[in-house]
């Protein structure tokens, strides 16, 4: 694998960013094996980037290493965030590109991402159990913002987290 980039996604690609997506989570054990419920919203990428905007990191070789959502306040895909934020979700990994700076690089794009759109702050909201992209957001200057934690079901915990765009 050569050097990243990150851009739109295409529509030709919409299938392995599913695809990607669902086997990152699944790899560590956020989803199970089902078809159903998360698993599906993850699947569903072409929506995504419909209502949302969808990125991708790629090789250049063109090989699909990463993913991410974005959304404006008052989207659909929006969870957390206001006026004046941009949030994302759904930063996902392809297993054989970890390691290597693919989920910075994604969320630096979201950065720059905000930046273009004028908005002083970013926002998401992130599984309690996923403490590695804890870490991540962290060391890029994200602190919690536990006044946005909620569940979106009985078994799920999601805290927020936000950073003045850099």
């Amino acid at each position: 694998m050569g050097d990243v980039s990150v851009r739109p996604a295409r529509v030709d690609e919409l299938d392995r960013v599913s695809v990607l997506t669902t086997e990152a989570y699944r790899a560590d054990g956020y989803i199970d094996g089902s078809t159903t419920g998360y698993a599906q919203h993850l699947a569903d990428a072409d929506s995504r980037m419909r209502a949302a905007e969808l990125l991708v990191a790629v090789d250049d070789t063109g090989t699909l290493l990463g993913t991410v959502t974005i959304a404006l306040p008052g989207t659909p895909y929006a969870e957390i965030s206001r006026e004046g934020e941009l949030e994302f979700r759904m930063l996902a990994v392809g297993v054989e590109a970890r390691g290597r700076g693919v989920g910075e690089q994604l969320v630096r794009a979201v950065f720059a991402r905000a930046r273009e759109l004028a908005l002083p702050r970013v926002v998401l909201c992130t599984s309690s159990q996923m403490t590695t992209a804890h870490r991540l957001y962290e060391r890029l200057g994200f602190t919690r913002l536990p006044d946005r934690d909620w569940s979106p079901g009985p078994e799920v915990h999601l805290i927020a987290f936000a950073t003045d765009t850099p």
